[in-house]
């Protein structure tokens, strides 16, 4: 199996996210490499690192994903590689829910949305991002108050 971390989706990739068959919750599993040094698509001057500059963005998506009716499920720093091989490991994982996708297309459209995602740009130096339908488990209920 080939790993290649990516910023942007290919043109099939997004045929396939846009297609209509899931109108349904989405948990979308990504799993983070970060630049060593944060850098900006407009040239601006930088000391962040990629992590920092990841970590305005991941306090901005937060917030929008809300306003789309998802929320931010998981995130975590990796350790180590417990099972199988990849040439390197990501450094963090994260998980969101979307009531769907059209929730998380409606967001990616969103100027909030466009105005954060430079920081996200800026901090990755690639990562995968997947896609997982029909969740279950006891970790899906809400909380008990």
């Amino acid at each position: 199996m080939e790993v290649q971390n990516a910023v942007i989706p290919t043109a099939e990739q997004m045929e396939g996210f846009l297609s209509p068959d899931a109108d349904e919750p989405i948990f979308m599993v990504n799993l983070l490499k970060f630049r060593e040094r944060a850098e900006y698509e407009d040239g601006r001057d930088s000391e962040l690192t990629g992590c920092e500059a990841y970590q305005i963005y991941a306090t901005g998506v937060a917030r929008v994903i809300r306003e789309v009716g998802g929320q931010l499920c998981f995130g975590a720093k990796v350790a180590r590689l417990m099972l199988g091989e990849v040439e390197e490991l990501w450094d963090e994982v994260a998980i969101a829910m979307y009531p769907s996708r059209k929730a998380m297309l409606q967001m990616i459209q969103m100027p909030e949305y466009a105005e954060i995602s430079v920081h996200r740009s800026a901090g990755l130096a690639g990562q995968l991002n997947i896609e997982t339908i029909n969740a279950s488990g006891r970790w899906l209920r809400e909380p008990a108050e």
